[in-house]
């Protein structure tokens, strides 16, 4: 057996290392660093692929949920909600946009944002919702936009894990995540179901108007050189990132039903375990993309079950060991602790195990074995 990697990119990368390559060396002979082919190649790419009419490529996914917040022209004190259970960024660019975080638990059942929670926090100064997609799984999308719709809110996807997912809506109709709010970021990290070789990142939106006023802000504000006409930064995806991108995302569809296939054999391993609660998967599991496999143990210490699983050259994850509404950066007096009680549960109970394009079932297998032996002794 080889060895356990949490994200085997190296071994994703000498299945496409020819195509890859050459792309990398067309970029350097051309010289077309900043905004060259590559670039504006993979954005009309990636629209296609998720049938959305702007996709705007910039340096990473926290700048990417920045930039939509600024484009949507969100005012200093107005609130956003979003999931407590969930990774720093999110609440980051409201705190830095002077925008008033509102944080909310989750699901128990998927992890995602709690729609009822959602609905008792809105406020007449509430004016977006930010739903994370978490670990690749859909939101309740049909649910937040009904919700958006009554109370005239935005909604703005937090797609950074789940690109490739497909979210089935009440009508039947089939869309992508990151296409169904009013815009939406992702990341390109290079552990994530489409990552580039450094940081990278992305804007949808069918939005033409909020479109144009993004494009500016990722460039400094100009739509003509020298023209600053918005307010805006320095968020741009390099070339190079670009060309690994345009390799991969032919790819992305085979990727996902790699990662598919592996969460099915995770789950099939644990069944009837009953100290072991395994993700929630939909019947045709097209809308999660497992980023993550993340498991709840019960009556199990969880911190020793990842040492334990390190100890036998198993990496292991836990996302999240802390409460946003816990971190320093972010408490309020606002918070009630017994509003969270299905995050502070999670945080005591998730584990993520490895995840990416290249796992073999004898990896599996021993995975499997290795937690089953360790909760059951």
């Amino acid at each position: 057996m080889k060895k356990i990697q949490m994200v085997d990119l190296k071994g994703q990368y000498a299945a496409i290392k020819e195509r890859v390559d050459a792309s990398i060396m067309e970029v350097i002979e051309n010289t077309a660093f900043i905004n060259g082919p590559e670039v504006h190649a993979f954005q009309k790419e990636l629209e296609e692929y998720l049938d959305v009419k702007h996709v705007i490529p910039c340096a990473n996914g926290t700048d990417a949920l920045q930039v939509a917040m600024m484009g949507l022209g969100l005012k200093p004190g107005d609130e956003v909600i979003t999931a407590d259970f969930t990774f720093a960024a999110t609440v980051e660019v409201i705190a830095l946009l002077n925008l008033t975080p509102v944080l909310v638990d989750v699901d128990p059942i998927n992890f995602n944002i709690d729609i009822a929670a959602v609905e008792k926090a809105i406020t007449p100064k509430t004016k977006a919702i930010v739903p994370v997609h978490l670990f690749g799984q859909t939101a309740n999308m049909d649910a937040i936009m009904e919700l958006a719709e009554k109370h005239n809110l935005f909604v703005i996807e937090d797609n950074a894990q789940a690109i490739g997912a497909t979210h089935t809506g009440k009508d039947g109709k089939k869309r992508k995540a990151g296409t169904i709010g009013h815009v939406a970021s992702t990341s390109f990290f290079p552990s994530k179901n489409l990552g580039c070789y450094g940081d990278g990142g992305a804007i949808f939106t069918n939005d033409d108007d909020l479109a144009h006023t993004i494009r500016g802000i990722v460039n400094h504000g100009m739509y003509e050189r020298y023209h600053h006409d918005v307010v805006g930064v320095n968020s741009r995806l390099d070339s190079i990132q670009a060309a690994v991108l345009r390799a991969k995302l032919p790819k992305l569809d085979s990727y996902n039903q790699a990662r598919q296939d592996a969460a099915r054999k995770y789950t099939n391993a644990f069944l009837n375990q009953e100290k072991i609660i395994t993700p929630f998967i939909c019947d045709s599991c097209d809308c999660h993309v497992f980023h993550q496999y993340t498991l709840r143990v019960k009556d199990t210490d969880r911190d020793a079950l990842v040492k334990h699983l390190n100890a036998n050259g198993i990496p292991c994850g836990v996302y999240y060991p802390i409460p946003l509404h816990s971190q320093k950066a972010y408490k309020d007096e606002r918070y009630n602790e017994a509003d969270f009680p299905v995050t502070n549960q999670l945080v005591r109970d998730v584990i993520s195990l490895p995840m990416h394009t290249e796992l073999e079932d004898d990896q599996i297998n021993f995975i499997t074995k290795t937690v089953i032996d360790f909760v059951n002794r």
